[in-house]
């Protein structure tokens, strides 16, 4: 199925997940929303507590396996999942890693600057580097090269895993083959999605998805939630890393205007900031399912999913696959906001 993908076999990989992670039925959530609720589990792929993060980091490790680095460097906010997978995925190939993180969420007390990413970064050895600007992704790419500048002059081979658009979007072409797995074992169950709601940061794993959907003739809609910006730039993001992955791939450009649906109604007050709606879908999500989500990303797409059932976006018995892209340590970063939303 991924001879539909184009040139995506020239592009180097390092297997950093395990796979196929599994589709799993969600009755007592379901029954809450009204609908048939399915967890593609991707907060069970193996390194570091799993996550999205791992099949997009494949190909960016590849790369620089390809240019035989010794250095990694990226750059997140202070509890990315991102560069804790990536620290983790560094410590198994042997080299060092270098983060740089950003203050995107302002009013956090201690517990987020010790606990859950920034504890297992320390753990793994992580050297960290800060920059004060959380919404300037130009200024901390130019940052964080002025870093692997220094370091290359010390003798080091760098590889940066850029954090803004206009560079390729490699980390997409993880979710690009995670839409081939998803079709294969939706046809081996004979089962059928009428959605699949997921959510849209940094955009790689939302356009990965929808670019492999729709270059396998998969017309699912694909409902994007906003977890860092609001609809009308988000979109601009997606459909750049769209027509991206069709020139990487040297393929025609299979997605439209239309495919791109996004959701920002749970957005408020910002990035990685609680809301009422945030908090109900990780309590609620706990004690029907046992499924931990966290407040920056899974659990604001959860409450996304549940507003767009609300709303009869999503129709009553539809059937509808949430994609669980981890997050897990991050729950612990966040306990005292949570504290606030748990009653016995």
């Amino acid at each position: 199925m991924t001879t539909n993908f184009g040139h995506l076999a020239d592009y180097p990989r390092v297997p950093l997940s395990i796979l196929p992670t599994v589709i799993e039925a969600a009755p007592r959530l379901s029954a809450e929303l009204g609908l048939n609720l399915f967890i593609k589990r991707d907060d069970m792929t193996g390194l570091a507590f799993g996550g999205n993060k791992t099949r997009q980091l494949e190909f960016y490790f590849g790369a620089a396996q390809a240019m035989h680095a010794d250095t990694i460097l990226i750059t997140g906010a202070v509890q990315s999942n991102y560069v804790r997978v990536a620290a983790a995925a560094a410590a198994r190939m042997g080299w060092e890693i270098h983060i740089q993180s950003e203050e995107r969420v302002p009013g956090m007390g201690e517990i987020y600057y010790q606990s859950g990413n920034v504890l297992l970064g320390d753990l793994l050895g992580a050297q960290r580097h800060s920059y004060p600007d959380g919404e300037d992704e130009a200024g901390a790419d130019a940052a964080i090269k002025a870093i692997a500048d220094d370091l290359r002059a010390q003798g080091k081979r760098p590889y940066v895993i850029p954090l803004g658009p206009g560079n390729p979007p490699l980390g997409a072409l993880g979710y690009v083959l995670a839409a081939a797995e998803i079709v294969a074992q939706l046809q081996a169950s004979a089962s059928k999605m009428d959605a699949i709601v997921i959510a849209s940061g940094s955009g790689f794993t939302h356009a990965g998805l929808l670019f492999g959907l729709r270059a396998l003739g998969q017309n699912v809609d694909v409902y994007g939630i906003c977890v860092r910006r609001n609809e009308a730039p988000q979109r601009q993001r997606i459909a750049g890393h769209c027509r991206d992955l069709a020139a990487m791939l040297e393929m025609k450009e299979v997605v439209s205007d239309q495919d791109i649906k996004l959701f920002d109604g749970v957005l408020a007050p910002g990035y990685g900031q609680m809301n009422p709606a945030t908090a109900d879908a990780i309590v609620l999500s706990a004690r029907c399912e046992g499924l931990f989500l966290d407040p920056p990303y899974t659990g604001k797409t959860m409450a996304g999913l549940m507003a767009l059932a609300a709303n009869r976006t999503l129709a009553a018995d539809s059937n509808v696959l949430f994609v669980h892209t981890g997050g897990t340590p991050g729950l612990f970063a966040y306990g005292p906001q949570l504290q606030h939303w748990i009653e016995p």
